[in-house]
C-alpha cells in the first residue's frame, strides 16, 4: 500500500438552515453560517482521502492546531495500517485528550485513511470494509427545531415529500405540547421521535420531568414518541437503565461519546435501546463498526448520527451499510456542503438512501469548492446561549 506524504486541514463555511424560524440558527448560528472541518491526506501515488471532524463546528482554530500538531504521526505511514496508525495517534494525544477534542481530529484522520485505502483498492468503502449487500438504508428525518407551528409545517411538508416514516424533533421537558402537535399533524403517516437535548446538560432534567412529559401524551389520547433521545446529562448516565425499564419508551443516545469503549460500555450496561455513534466524533469508521459489534452482543439497535457535512454523512452511511445497519439519520436543515462534497448525488427516495459504487467514500474536494465556501469566523457555533430569548409559541 502507498504511504501518506501530506496532511492538510481545511475549514469551509456555508449558509445553514432556514432564514427564519429555527431555534438552532437563532441561538447558536446567528450569522446563518456553519463551519466544517476536513482533513485531506495525499498518498505517494497521488490518491487523496478526505475525513471530517465535528470539532471544527465549535472550535475551528483548535481543529486546525490539533491537525497540524498530529500530522507528523501520519506522514510516511502506509495507508493500509490504519489500526496501527490510530494507536500511534492515541498515544500522541491520549494524555491530554483521550476523551474530547483530539478524538474529533483523530476521527477525521481515520476517515481520510479509510477513504484513501478504499480508493487504492478500487472499491466503495462499505465493500472495502467487508460489506456484501448493496441495499438501501432506511432514513429518519432529523430537525424539528422550528419555533412555531407555521415554520414546523414546512418541515413536515419536507418529511412527507421524502417519504420518511419517522421524524425526530427537538423538544425539552416543558415542550410536550410541541411534540404532541407534531404527532397529531403526522398521525398515520410519520411517527415522531423526540431529542430532549440533555446530552451535555448539568444538571439534566429529572426522571419526574420525563415521566410528566410522557404522561401528557397519554392525557392527550395520543401514542408515545417512537423514541426519546438524550434524556439525561453526562452526570446522570447511570440512571438510564432503570429509566428504560420504567418509561417503556425506546431510549437513544451516544452522539457525543468520543471512544467506542465508552459507548460499548453504556450499551452493555443497558443504557440504550438505540445507540447513536458518529464517525466524526467517536474515532472514525472503525470505531463505529466496534459499536455495531457491541450492540449485536446486547441486542441494541444502532442509528448512526449524521449532523455534519457530506464527508461525515458518507462515513457514517458506509459504516452502517458495512455493519448491517438498517436506520440512519437524514438531517433536514439546508447546508450546501452536504451536497457539494459528494462525488455522486445522495438522495432520499421513498424514505431510503442508496450509496453509489464510487471508490472510497464517494467524496470530493476541489479548488472550486474551497473558493466557493471560504472559512468565515462568524460561522462558529455558539454554545453559551439563553433559550429564554426565543419567542414562546402556541402549539395548542
Amino acid at each position: 500500500m502507498p504511504r501518506i506524504v501530506a496532511v492538510r486541514p481545511v475549514l469551509l463555511s456555508a449558509p445553514y438552515g432556514p432564514a427564519e424560524g429555527n431555534a438552532e440558527v437563532m441561538l447558536h448560528l446567528p450569522a446563518g453560517l456553519r463551519t466544517t472541518g476536513l482533513v485531506q491526506i495525499t498518498l505517494e501515488n497521488g490518491v487523496r482521502g478526505l475525513g471530517e471532524g465535528y470539532l471544527a463546528v465549535f472550535a475551528p482554530d483548535v481543529f486546525v492546531a490539533i491537525t497540524e500538531l498530529l500530522a507528523p504521526v501520519l506522514t510516511g505511514r502506509e495507508v493500509e495500517g490504519i489500526a496501527e496508525t490510530m494507536r500511534a495517534l492515541e498515544i500522541a494525544s491520549g494524555y491530554w485528550s483521550f476523551q474530547g477534542a483530539a478524538r474529533h481530529v483523530l476521527s477525521a484522520f481515520e476517515i481520510a485513511m479509510q477513504d484513501a485505502r478504499a480508493q487504492v483498492l478500487g472499491l466503495p468503502l462499505w465493500r472495502a470494509l467487508g460489506g456484501e449487500n448493496a441495499r438501501p438504508l432506511v432514513a429518519y428525518g432529523s430537525g424539528g427545531d422550528a419555533i412555531d407551528p407555521a415554520h414546523m409545517r414546512r418541515e413536515l411538508e419536507t418529511v412527507a415529500a421524502l417519504g420518511l416514516g419517522q421524524f425526530k424533533i427537538r423538544a425539552r421537558s416543558h415542550q410536550a405540547d410541541k411534540a404532541i402537535w407534531c404527532q397529531r399533524m403526522t398521525a398515520g403517516v410519520t411517527r415522531i421521535a423526540v431529542d430532549m437535548t440533555q446530552n451535555l446538560a448539568i444538571p439534566s432534567q429529572s426522571p419526574a420531568d420525563i415521566e410528566s412529559f410522557l404522561a401528557q401524551f397519554t392525557d392527550a389520547g395520543i401514542g408515545a414518541p417512537a423514541f426519546l433521545e438524550e434524556i439525561q446529562g453526562p452526570l446522570d448516565v447511570a440512571a438510564l437503565p432503570e429509566l428504560r425499564r420504567v418509561l417503556g419508551v425506546p431510549i437513544a443516545g451516544g452522539e457525543i461519546v468520543t471512544t467506542p469503549g465508552e459507548l460499548a460500555g453504556r450499551i452493555a450496561a443497558g443504557c440504550y435501546d438505540i445507540a447513536q455513534p458518529d464517525a466524526t466524533v467517536i474515532g472514525g469508521v472503525g470505531a463505529v463498526l466496534d459499536v455495531f459489534a457491541a450492540a449485536r452482543t446486547s441486542g441494541s439497535a444502532v442509528y448512526v448520527h449524521c449532523w455534519g457535512a457530506g464527508v461525515g454523512m458518507l462515513a457514517n452511511y458506509h459504516a452502517a451499510l458495512a455493519a448491517g445497519g438498517e436506520m440512519v439519520e437524514w438531517p433536514l436543515p439546508d447546508y450546501p456542503l452536504r451536497a457539494a462534497l459528494l462525488a455522486d448525488p445522495l438522495r432520499v427516495k421513498g424514505g431510503s438512501i442508496s450509496l453509489s459504487d464510487h471508490p472510497g467514500l464517494g467524496a470530493r474536494l476541489t479548488p472550486e469548492i474551497e473558493a466557493a465556501y471560504p472559512f468565515r469566523r462568524e460561522a462558529t457555533y455558539r454554545c453559551l446561549v439563553d433559550p429564554g430569548l426565543l419567542p414562546q409559541a402556541d402549539w395548542r
